[in-house]
């Protein structure tokens, strides 16, 4: 079928598209005009279109997210499946995690956490989700078979070969490491670790462990940098590993998860913390390799679920409601932790104003992306109105007069004026994110793009518009009309195409069975265990 969506106001940043005109979609994806007649004609006059949103970074599936559920169920009863839809069998949660992005514009949303000895459990919850493609990054860093081969100084190539192997067999799409070795030293009873600290048993620090994964990323060719989680999250004076662990990387390509939490400057009597996101900005401006995700905080109730043991044991403190659990199992451990955002807090105002700030002075957008490490910093479902305070300064000042002073006196946001664009709000949610993952079939509107495109009316109450689309077309199926799901669909799950060497494939399988009773088999990812086809290859750079 041939359609074409007339009239709308279409934002393409990669196209440096602003401006009233078509978008041609046939079979699935968007094509040049085709000087024909379309078979159907949507009307999106008085209408913003934009690409599909991708969810870079986004806690939906997965054991701690499972936790969490378990913890604290009074805060997921909003997750309940719609009535008769087809699919029930996953609890309702997969519903609403899917129908709920959809109604927003995401079309895409990658699990930013999987263990890959989790992988089967957590593909699995993914392939749940419909509406959505999905995808989720293989973490490293802790690992005791990884750490075996560098304390050994086997070299490049066998790091290379496990990463691979361990991508592969859990069908990643990217790396992540989370406070390498972090998991390690707490086991060997430390309480914090910074870039260069030894982590006891192994001899070996974080700038060496994320050091070797940064090299195997590359050589294997995955199109997303290291996804890096940082030592010394939350802390005065995280800023500063952030600047080491950016200095550590020497050139190499290297995304910051959740930048906002490493954006606190220490204060001069050491008692507290300022913001530091115009140093954070800068340096990402300075570094044309260097990516972020935000991690903004929203007011309200949440629950923080983390692969960091060593900062959610110490987080646990500050449980509220004072219930916690932290699990120091194999590899990365983590732990579940809730925590309550307080408006009048000065804390809590301090870092809602820190990531704000770090958005609005960044140079460069499309290297810096939209989330709320949800559900960390809060749930997904606040962007439409962090969409609002980046593009209304009035709006922002608001918002900032009702909060406690400290939001003026130690971050530079009240006297920020820049207001967002449609187009930068693009490259926030689409066009940045897409670049990002690699998938160069999406974020976008030019010829040859997968026809994922959100439709929005033109309000300028932010908020409003961005909650609920008008339209959504999946593959250029409508499954949104007017914020409501009218048709639901299974998506896709992204994976890389990697291939993996068969020595340390034996190797592995040796390991694996001697650790754990059972061989590699028992870690991997088959096809068999889904009911229908699931998985759709991304491949990796030449």
């Amino acid at each position: 079928m041939l359609s074409v969506i007339r009239g709308g106001r279409v934002v393409d940043p990669t196209a440096s598209r602003d401006a009233v005109g078509d978008v041609w979609i046939e079979d699935g994806t968007v094509i040049d005009a085709p000087g024909r007649e379309p078979d159907r004609v949507i009307d999106a006059a008085g209408c913003v279109v934009m690409a599909g949103g991708v969810e870079v970074h986004s806690h939906i599936a997965g054991g701690n997210v499972i936790t969490s559920r378990l913890l604290l169920p009074e805060l997921y009863v909003s997750e309940a499946a719609p009535e008769g839809h087809p699919f029930a069998h996953a609890g309702g949660a997969a519903a609403w995690i899917g129908s709920t992005y959809a109604r927003m514009g995401y079309t895409t949303a990658v699990e930013p956490a999987m263990p890959p000895t989790h992988a089967l459990a957590t593909q699995l919850e993914l392939a749940d989700i419909p509406l959505l493609d999905r995808g989720a990054l293989s973490v490293l860093g802790n690992d005791d078979q990884l750490l075996q081969i560098l304390r050994e100084g086997e070299g490049r190539n066998a790091v290379r070969d496990l990463v691979a192997l361990n991508v592969a067999t859990s069908r990643g799409l990217g790396v992540k490491c989370i406070n390498a070795g972090g998991a390690s030293a707490f086991k060997d009873g430390a309480l914090k670790l910074s870039l260069d600290d030894e982590i006891p048993c192994y001899g070996l620090t974080t700038r060496k462990i994320m050091g070797a994964l940064l090299d195997a990323v590359e050589e294997i060719g995955v199109p997303h940098p290291l996804h890096v989680h940082c030592n010394n999250l939350g802390l005065p004076g995280a800023d500063d590993s952030f600047m080491a662990t950016l200095d550590a990387a020497e050139g190499r390509r290297i995304h910051f998860a959740h930048a906002q939490f490493y954006a606190y400057g220490a204060t001069d009597d050491g008692k507290g913390f300022r913001s530091a996101a115009e140093r954070i900005a800068r340096a990402i401006g300075d570094n044309k390799q260097a990516t972020l995700d935000i991690g903004q905080v929203v007011f309200g109730q949440t629950v923080t679920v983390s692969l960091d043991i060593l900062r959610q044991f110490a987080g646990r403190k500050g449980a509220n409601p004072k219930k916690w659990v932290v699990n120091a199992g194999d590899a990365e451990g983590g732990g579940v932790v809730p925590f309550l955002y307080r408006p009048k807090g000065p804390t809590s105002s301090l870092q809602w104003a820190i990531g704000l700030e770090i958005m609005l002075l960044s140079p460069d957008p499309e290297r810096t992306i939209l989330t709320t490490d949800h559900p960390n910093g809060g749930p997904f479902t606040q962007y439409p109105r962090i969409i609002h305070l980046l593009m209304d300064k009035g709006e922002r000042e608001r918002e900032i007069a009702a909060l406690p002073g400290i939001v003026g006196e130690r971050s530079g946001l009240p006297g920020i004026d820049r207001e967002y664009s449609l187009s930068e709000i693009a490259q926030l949610t689409r066009s940045g994110p897409a670049k990002l993952l690699g998938l160069t079939d999406r974020g976008h509107l030019r010829a040859g793009a997968r026809a994922d495109v959100a439709v929005y009316r033109d309000d300028p109450n932010r908020t409003a518009m961005f909650t609920a689309a008008k339209l959504v077309l999946k593959d250029g199926v409508p499954i949104i009309e007017d914020g409501e799901v009218v048709e639901w669909r299974a998506g896709r799950t992204l994976s890389l195409t990697v291939e993996s060497d068969k020595a340390m494939e034996k190797r592995t399988d040796t390991y694996l069975t001697e650790r754990f009773g059972t061989g590699l088999d028992s870690f991997t990812v088959p096809d068999a265990a889904f009911d229908r086809p699931t998985f759709e290859a991304v491949p990796c750079r030449a």
